[in-house]
């Protein structure tokens, strides 16, 4: 009885398999994640309002660094928050190129008569300290979506399957779970399909979880904060003035934001083909150093 249950979590050499590897990250994930929501209900709610974000990328974080370090025997920098001289320069160039993309399809959108801006109340001040505040809140939530979604289990998943079949099953995820957004469409699932698509090659091709939670991040914030459209359905108000869709829901994506919409797809679809053949965007030769992505010995079992 104990041999077989053993040969179906181990491989001959001792290796965990990728599905149970899987299943002891979201294990780690949801222990840690229940332990540090029960910590946040019990202290202050105006100290962390925020808590709940901030446990949910802590839990995605440690639990990736725990299998990758005590299971696979891996660097914890591997997982893609790696510290090195780049570091700085792949977030920064990560926000700036999410922010251009997601600025591209709203001049799509401003170019057509199919988006317009307004004066609305607020101050200078206010104004700033609005831009901070979301730039944080942003930065949260794509940094805990990218430890999940092109994190640890993303990882095991190129290993397990290859790049492609990860890619597509991790983007279709990524998609299912934005569809109880408010006002979500067809359009938008696709369209949130595709980012992941983009997010993810974008990992592949750099290791960099620091680019490309900088390119989700640049991609939201520009959106919501600069020029105030909806982000996956949710509105913010920024000061000072107001952004509106004016045209038709097929090409603005109405009340879900430009990512509902056909300029938000031309914009995606340009995205990915630039990451796929771009030579700018690559590793870090830090990365290279950890190993590689994929370890071809765990795409079969050891004869």
């Amino acid at each position: 009885m104990r041999q077989p249950l053993l040969q179906a979590i181990l491989y001959r050499d001792g290796r965990l398999k990728p599905g149970w590897r899987i299943c002891l990250f979201f294990f780690f994930f949801a222990s840690i994640s229940i332990a540090g929501q029960l910590t946040v209900s019990v202290l202050p709610r105006d100290p962390l309002r925020w808590g709940y974000q901030v446990v949910s990328t802590l839990a995605a974080l440690l639990a990736g660094w725990i299998v990758l370090s005590r299971v696979d025997g891996r660097p914890i920098g591997a997982l893609g928050f790696a510290l090195h001289r780049k570091t700085l320069s792949e977030a920064i160039g990560g926000v700036a190129i999410g922010g251009l993309l997601i600025a591209a399809a709203i001049l799509l959108l401003l170019s057509t008569g199919a988006a317009a801006f307004s004066s609305d109340a607020g101050t200078l001040s206010g104004y700033f300290v609005f831009l901070g505040w979301t730039l944080l809140f942003f930065a949260l939530a794509a940094a805990w979506e990218e430890a999940i979604f092109r994190g640890y289990p993303f990882q095991v998943l190129v290993e397990w399957i290859g790049p492609w079949p990860a890619t597509v099953l991790a983007s279709f995820i990524f998609s299912y779970l934005h569809g109880q957004n408010p006002n979500v469409t067809s359009l938008a699932l696709v369209n949130i399909f595709l980012a992941g698509i983009l997010l993810s090659v974008a990992y592949l091709k750099t290791r960099s979880l620091w680019f490309v939670t900088g390119v989700h991040l640049g991609w939201n914030w520009t959106m919501a904060s600069v020029f105030d459209l909806p982000v996956s359905g949710l509105g913010f108000d920024t000061p000072l003035y107001t952004g509106e869709p004016t045209g038709h829901q097929w090409w603005t994506g109405g009340a879900f934001g430009p990512e509902a919409g056909l300029a938000g797809t031309i914009v995606l679809l340009i995205g990915v083909a630039i990451f796929l053949l771009s030579k700018r965007i690559k590793q870090a030769p830090a990365m290279a150093k950890l190993g590689p992505i994929i370890d071809r010995r765990i795409l079969s079992e050891p004869t």
